[in-house]
């Protein structure tokens, strides 16, 4: 069983086919997933509608940084991933101790990275 059994958890990702790959992992993981969400706007509405337990926080989508999003899961102390091909060059200092995954990455190390955020 996974430590991500129940949890519901925010997935912000703008390429289309990533966000189905995320899903399906958080899906066989036993997670609810939450989304995924393409923009700014659509993540802030479903944090505030459904507050999840954890994210999963592209930085760059399609050109705007997500950092806002960040931002609000840092304030309502939601632990997240950040899972971006900049790497935590595209980080604020404030971000610095979020763990990080390089695209591509692998489905099971999400998983990994957000039950060791989870416990």
């Amino acid at each position: 069983m996974s430590g991500l059994n129940g949890r519901r958890i925010l997935v912000v990702e703008d390429e289309a086919l990533i966000a189905m790959l995320v899903e399906d992992a958080l899906l066989e993981a036993g997670a609810s997933v939450l989304g995924p969400a393409a923009t700014v706007e659509e993540a802030l509405a479903l944090f505030e509608s459904e507050r999840p337990e954890a994210a999963v926080l592209d930085i760059n989508l399609a050109g705007q940084a997500s950092i806002p999003v960040a931002d609000r899961l840092v304030e309502c102390d939601i632990p997240f991933v950040v899972a971006t091909g900049y790497g935590a060059a595209g980080l604020p200092d404030r971000h610095r101790n979020v763990p990080v995954l390089a695209k591509p990455y692998d489905p099971r190390d999400l998983i990994a990275a957000l039950e060791r955020i989870c416990r």
